[in-house]
């Protein structure tokens, strides 16, 4: 590769990160205005789940077509079309002035909730497989921080501005700047470019997605696995975003600033996570086909522990918190990254859009409804229960769901690997 095809690739990069950065600021800043918010709807704990659940559900049916779109049309010009979708619906969550209204124009943002598969296929494209997890890793690092910028747009900015609505409208105009720059500024990539197989060939055949390959998705075991793991990983991410900040500031008595200061660290603490889990990932990857598959459970399972041991620490215990909540910070990212390279490891590059977003929509069917599994469980007990109960369980069994990975991913890669190579030689 040039040094020029070199340099625009990280500029890529850039642009894809500060549209996760934020696009997720946009997303999960709700989180941090769930008192606001309800306060001004009058919302008990299962309408504030339903509301959340409403762009769940939405993200969850379309992720299969937008696999589908981005696996036969542009992917750069797709993720620009999300981009401004995000902006527009933004705009309209903060016009309404009903519940009812309020309901539908948030289940609406979930429309480009699900667009993230294209973009990073796009990526697979630019790097090859040794270093993928890196790159995840570091895209990854948006998520959190678009948290961390969302609690502070919520708790000091929205203040200062007078309304939550207020902050509603900055993000959602940044989405609309962003659309113009993906169009214009990213390039399009032949799917399967970086692919070590196909390394410095003058010349790139055009694969292009099948049904028949798209069927093989579902023959590779390790998929199902991913798939399974994948169903019972997203509850707690969505039980902490979307009902964390409440837990602290209802049941643990924390005030705005005590939020803040106790949250920015550990949420930064967790966007090392990701790097951390990709390079990791990559690093075992190269010594093992399992590698990805070892840090990942790792990661799982220490997470779960670290986050029962901080939900069941006495109140007045403060310091004692905060330590076991950046211990549960460390590990809670491990395997992200290390996921979606292995989605890439195990199926060819022509379907890998769809592929991702399969794995998305399973993953989402049960964690649609998890914010209102959580607004039952903590309008019966509390929020603590609720939290306890939904983190630990779905991270066990994230990690049992691991350990059969662990036995099926020497031969899906391997399959992968003899399949590149039979394509580049009759070329």
């Amino acid at each position: 590769m040039s040094k020029e095809n070199s340099r625009y690739r990280w500029f890529v990069v850039a642009v894809f990160f500060f549209f996760m950065l934020l696009h997720q600021t946009d997303k999960l800043m709700i989180g941090s205005l769930q008192v606001e918010i309800s306060e001004d709807f009058q919302l008990n704990n299962k309408q504030w789940g339903l509301i959340n659940s409403g762009a769940l559900i939405v993200a969850t049916i379309l992720y299969p077509i937008w696999g589908y779109l981005y696996d036969r049309f542009s992917r750069t010009k797709l993720l620009s079309l999300a981009s401004f979708i995000w902006g527009g619906t933004t705009w309209l969550n903060a016009i309404v002035r009903t519940y009812g209204g309020f309901l539908f124009t948030r289940a609406s943002t979930g429309i480009d909730d699900s667009s993230y598969p294209g973009l990073f296929t796009l990526i697979a494209d630019y790097f090859g497989p040794n270093l993928r997890g890196k790159i995840y890793g570091i895209l990854q690092l948006a998520q959190p921080l678009g948290y961390l910028v969302g609690m502070i747009l919520a708790l000091i900015v929205a203040p200062m501005l007078g309304s939550w609505r207020d902050v509603f409208y900055i993000t959602g105009s940044l989405g609309l700047v962003l659309a113009v720059l993906i169009y214009f500024g990213v390039k399009e990539m032949p799917r399967g470019q970086a692919e070590p197989e196909f390394e410095n060939m003058p010349e790139m055949q055009t694969f292009k997605f099948s049904w028949a390959e798209a069927k093989e998705i579902f023959k590779k075991k390790t998929m199902w696995f991913v798939f399974l793991q994948g169903f019972a990983g997203v509850f707690p991410w969505n039980v902490i975003t979307f009902f964390f900040f409440a837990y602290l500031e209802k049941e643990r008595g924390y005030d705005a600033n005590s939020i803040l200061f106790t949250m920015a660290p550990v949420i930064l603490i967790l966007a090392s996570g990701y790097f951390i889990g990709g390079a990791l990932g990559d690093m075992a990857f190269k010594r093992s086909n399992k590698g990805r598959i070892i840090v990942s459970s790792i990661g799982v399972l220490l997470g779960a522990l670290f986050m029962y041991l901080a939900i069941t620490t006495p109140i007045e215990a403060k310091n004692q918190f905060f330590i076991l909540m950046c211990l549960t910070a460390v590990f809670m990212p491990l395997s992200s990254a290390n996921v979606i390279a292995t989605v890439y490891d195990v199926t060819v590059p022509e379907v890998r859009s769809t592929a991702q977003a399969v794995e998305y929509f399973i993953e989402n069917a049960g964690a649609a409804f998890a914010p209102i599994l959580t607004g039952f469980i903590a309008d019966a007990y509390d929020l603590k229960t609720a939290i306890l109960l939904i983190c630990t369980a779905a991270w066990l069994l994230c990690f049992f769901f691991y350990l059969g990975a662990i036995f099926t991913i020497d031969k899906d890669s391997h399959d992968l690997r003899n399949q590149m190579a039979a394509r580049a030689k009759s070329m």
